[in-house]
């Protein structure tokens, strides 16, 4: 991983299904960029400021390196804008229809 990340990726490490699919995109050229955060067992401090455990669990969400977050098909965005494997699924999606089909 690069020293600042381009963003950090929370999910549901207690969650086979969230487990298996994270393990997809970690694999991919530039997840190395991304810090990958289980909520479901890490320490507290690793949550970050303004989000709590059952927040994060509740939902998939993604901080930006600014801070903000994004939360469910925004997520995923934000995921593949940065994994050029799926560059294009990021363009696609973030067209507003799009993205509020997803």
């Amino acid at each position: 991983m690069t020293s600042t990340p381009t963003c950090t990726v929370y999910f549901d490490g207690d969650c086979p299904v969230c487990r298996r699919e994270i393990a997809h995109y970690q694999r991919q050229r530039g997840a190395e960029a991304i810090a990958w955060v289980d909520a479901s067992g890490c320490e507290e401090a690793a949550l970050g400021p303004g989000v709590d455990r059952a927040m994060l669990l509740s939902r998939f969400h993604v901080r930006e390196a600014d801070g903000s977050l994004a939360s469910g098909a925004a997520g995923f965005v934000a995921i593949w804008r940065r994994l050029p494997a799926f560059a294009w699924l990021a363009t696609l999606a973030s067209f507003r229809p799009v993205l509020a089909a997803l």
